[in-house]
């Protein structure tokens, strides 16, 4: 080595650097390079199981600066969780490569699937560009991931489009480190696949554009079309044909549950809905989730799309192909606003695979319209609403699943396989909890297969081998007797992973007064809770309040007839079944007469604190609703009445509370008041409002009571009840004024589907509480 080259070595700094998140699949990479390339800098960057891994080398006030912006300055879909360092010893050069893949053994984050960007739509409408309407049009920018992907690190060959070569052109520009699609896995050009294709009722198989004219032809004519998404079939039709909305719902079997809905842009939109700039940057952001907005009068929808509800969830449309079934400019038009709702039998996983869409989804559907890209793993639409400017998670799926949520205190190896209803399951290892798309209601061998093949896959993508399994204690949970197999389970109390998922989420690890509201939730006394005051940590919790029971008869017949729920709360309030009541009216004398010896004898009767059944039953005793078709369509139609009225309606009702250990709070008061505003004439708005003032009161009242006995002053929010917006609002507003910490969902939903969270932080903790590990 020469004089020169021995100074020329002392003036330059080399350095590794590792950056971990979600780093692949990004474009991550490219930026790196060009980052090097802009301060000079030489060496390499390349992909490991652990993240990316760069070597630069150059003036030490370059490689300082690299250091600096690969964190600050990442591309648009990446999430850096950490940048670290080590000086290693320059090797001189002045060249700086992209180096392949390696499989080291590591873990990082993968890549949400995310909206087409902006560039890609452009290209996609651009009749010079080689991608005009090609519907699987993606850069390193959009398109799927996480759905797609078989194994790390982050390489074609572990997608699948694996079965896909590469035409010249697109292997141009997948290796062209200049390119916006260097090493986007899913490229793709109308020379190289993935192709469309439209199976009719005839069972004709149409391809391509002409697949693509023929399904919007179907959708404008009023037919139920299967189209493939990113994570499954959904079922469309036009939004605003009557008969083709009825048409859809009487086949699923729907009842009145919800549509969703899916339009082409904010515009589109807007004449569906009122829409905030919080709520506008959901819409349009790169997670496309649908987004629960209140629908104006005169929305251009078909009446059967929400029937009594105040809302419509929205969403824009989130792939090529989507918005070219809008239709691009010059396109004759079509439907401008599409039930999309997702492609499934009632109660049943979203199909992924053509073949068996054909089979399952035949009596629903009209036509096929798909492609010969699989889905390794199901991932149904996310749903959120927007309460004070921030998101409350309704059902956390595409667009968030598989990014982890960062824990407070470390957890060994472990799966949280969550509840019955709403199921995600949850792995964590150290400080980190990954969440499962949404899986469905545990009640069917499709949903329980749908379970396995998720986990595997979840399983395989972060690295964690789990010691141990994590369950509800309920006894009767398909959830926890399905995992079971696997080797023993940890069970832990329903409320209590509630509350400590909100806590998790928050980072918090000091006790808090929580509320656990809910429907459904097996307590340590063998009866059904829901109406739940807690005051714990992780390692444990005291019930410091409780609604009163009330006995539920009939089981999950009694839930689905809120008029019986509301004659259980009279007959525990002491109340009379007066023939003048909603809810005496609503059910036939057979039922009440049934209904009477079951309560008088206890038979067939269970006793609960579930708030969701005392919302249940002021929904029927105020007339607002007696039977229901979908789960919680009592409370949603009565919260959507009190908004109106929320300002202007006066006092709250109130409820009478007694003892210490637990607080007693009882209902009977509010159901008299209730009855009482009725007979006088007051509106059903008026009342709902007051009812929903009456638990913001309680809330704080208890919670008050609480903080004099034990100092503590973070409240904690959660359970299904939480998915209120009026409760939610409220409540946290006043408990602040009051000098509170509030803690609510944001990140993992309130209800079940975040139940997992809370269970694995319950019982995979570590005995390491402050290491970082």
């Amino acid at each position: 080595m020469t004089i020169r080259e021995r100074t020329d070595r002392s003036l330059r700094e080399r350095r590794q650097v590792i950056v971990s998140g979600v780093v692949q699949g990004v474009g991550f990479r490219p930026f790196a390079y060009a980052l090097a390339r802009e301060l000079g800098l030489a060496g390499s960057v390349r992909n490991t199981s652990a993240g990316v891994v760069a070597e630069v080398e150059g003036a030490p006030a370059a490689v300082a600066e690299f250091c600096r912006r690969i964190g600050t300055d990442a591309p648009p879909l990446a999430v850096v969780a950490d940048v670290s360092s080590i000086v290693v010893p320059p090797v001189g050069g002045t060249e700086f490569r992209i180096d392949e893949s390696r499989a080291d053994g590591g873990r990082t984050l993968v890549s949400p699937d995310v909206a087409t960007c902006p560039d890609c739509l452009s290209e996609l409408a651009d009749p010079a560009d080689r991608r005009f309407r090609h519907p699987f049009i993606t850069c390193t920018n959009c398109g799927p991931r996480f759905t797609i992907i078989t194994g790390l690190p982050y390489d074609r060959a572990a997608t699948t489009m694996a079965r896909f070569p590469m035409c010249p052109r697109c292997a141009a520009e997948y290796a062209d480190p200049a390119d916006r699609r260097y090493h986007a896995q899913p490229i793709a050009c109308s020379d190289c696949g993935p192709r469309l294709f439209l199976i009719d009722s005839a069972g004709a198989r149409h391809t391509g554009e002409v697949a693509l004219l023929a399904a919007r032809r179907l959708l404008t004519a009023g037919a139920v079309v299967a189209v493939k998404g990113l994570g499954g079939y959904h079922l469309a039709c036009d939004a605003e044909n009557d008969t083709a909305v009825a048409t859809l719902r009487k086949r699923k079997d729907r009842g009145n549950k919800p549509f969703a809905l899916m339009v082409a842009d904010l515009a589109a939109a807007q004449r569906l809905a009122t829409v905030n700039p919080a709520e506008a940057a959901r819409l349009t952001g790169i997670r496309r989730p649908i987004v629960l907005l209140e629908r104006r009068p005169d929305a251009p929808i078909a009446d059967s799309v929400a029937p009594g509800n105040p809302d419509l969830g929205v969403m824009l449309a989130y792939t090529p192909l989507h918005a070219l079934l809008f239709g691009l400019p010059g396109d004759a038009l079509g439907p401008t606003a599409l039930v999309m709702t997702s492609g499934n039998v009632s109660g049943e996983p979203i199909v992924t695979d053509d073949a068996e869409a054909r089979t399952r989804l035949s009596h629903l559907a009209d036509a096929f319209l798909g492609h010969d890209r699989p889905i390794h793993v199901p991932c149904d639409d996310s749903v959120i609403r927007i309460v004070d400017g921030a998101e409350l998670p309704v059902r956390r799926s595409r667009g968030y699943a598989p990014f982890p949520v960062a824990l407070p205190l470390p957890v060994r190896p472990a799966l949280a396989v969550g509840g019955d209803e709403k199921n995600t399951f949850c792995l964590g290892e150290g400080r980190y909890a990954w969440l499962s798309a949404h899986v469905g209601d545990m009640d069917d061998l499709a949903t329980l297969r749908a379970f396995d093949t998720a986990r595997e896959q979840l399983a395989a993508l972060t690295g964690v081998a789990a010691e141990l399994v994590v369950a509800d204690r309920h006894p009767g949970y398909r959830s926890a007797s399905w995992v079971s197999r696997a080797g023993p389970v940890v069970r832990v109390q329903h409320h209590h992973a509630h509350v400590a998922a909100v806590m998790a989420e928050h980072g918090q690890t000091a006790p808090v007064i929580g509320f656990a509201f809910d429907g459904t939730g097996y307590g340590d006394d063998g009866a059904v809770w829901g109406g739940e005051v807690l005051v714990g940590d992780y390692d444990g919790f005291r019930r410091a309040g409780q609604l009163r029971y009330a006995p539920l008869p009939g089981g999950d017949a009694g839930v689905r007839n809120p008029c019986r729920i509301a004659l259980a709360q009279l007959h525990a309030a002491g109340l009379p079944w007066d023939a003048d009541l909603p809810s005496v009216a609503a059910c036939t004398e057979q039922e009440r007469s049934i209904l009477a010896v079951q309560l008088d004898r206890d038979l067939g009767c269970v006793p609960t604190s579930s708030m969701g059944r005392l919302f249940d039953a002021v929904s029927s005793l105020a007339g607002v609703c007696q039977r229901i078709g979908y789960e919680a369509q009592a409370a949603i139609e009565l919260e959507g009445l009190a908004r109106s009225e929320i300002g202007n309606c006066g006092a709250g009702y109130a409820f009478a509370l007694s003892g210490s250990a637990p607080v007693l709070a009882d209902p009977a008061p509010v159901l008299s008041a209730v009855i009482a505003d009725r007979r006088a004439g007051v509106g059903r708005a008026t009342v709902a409002a007051r009812f929903h003032l009456a638990v913001v009161d309680l809330i704080c009242l208890l919670a008050g009571r609480i903080r004099a006995d034990t100092g503590l002053s973070t409240v904690a929010l959660s359970g299904g009840v939480f998915l209120n917006q009026l409760l939610v609002s409220g409540s946290t507003r006043r408990l602040r004024s009051a000098g509170f910490t509030v803690l609510r969902h944001q990140k993992v939903p309130p209800s079940d589907a975040g139940l997992a969270l809370g269970q694995l932080m319950i019982a995979a903790r570590t005995d390491d509480r402050t290491s970082g590990r």
